[in-house]
């Protein structure tokens, strides 16, 4: 499974859960910590585990666990790194406290229109 189509799989997986605002950014070429951050708001800490638990599971389907998992204590923010695709998942406020879309502005979006049919 290619790096975009890892990503793709976790977008669908979070839209799945009625995340919001899901947005994909391909950092490739810009650093070498992943490929593709997958960023995504939940309205809830339970929301933010049902959207992890979507993500393990898809990604583990097709032979793609995550190496490591971050944040489940407090439930604001969620990490998952699968390597070339990093997700985040926030609550609002977590959400706009660490910017990530402002920090990496010159990432190219993906646009998820035909993803999240």
């Amino acid at each position: 499974m290619t790096s975009y189509e890892l990503a793709a799989l976790l977008a669908k997986a979070l839209d799945s859960k009625k995340g919001q605002e899901i947005k994909v950014l391909k950092t490739e070429g810009l650093t070498t910590l992943a490929d593709y951050f997958v960023l995504c708001t939940a309205t809830s800490s339970t929301q933010v585990k049902a959207m992890s638990d979507a993500c393990e599971e898809a990604a583990e389907k097709n032979g793609e666990p995550a190496h490591h998992i971050e944040g489940h204590r407090d439930g604001a923010w969620l990490l998952m790194d699968f390597s070339s695709v990093v997700v985040h998942v926030f609550t609002d406020e977590a959400r706009k406290f660490y910017a990530l879309e402002r920090l990496w502005n010159d990432a190219e979006e993906m646009d998820l229109n035909e993803v999240l049919k």
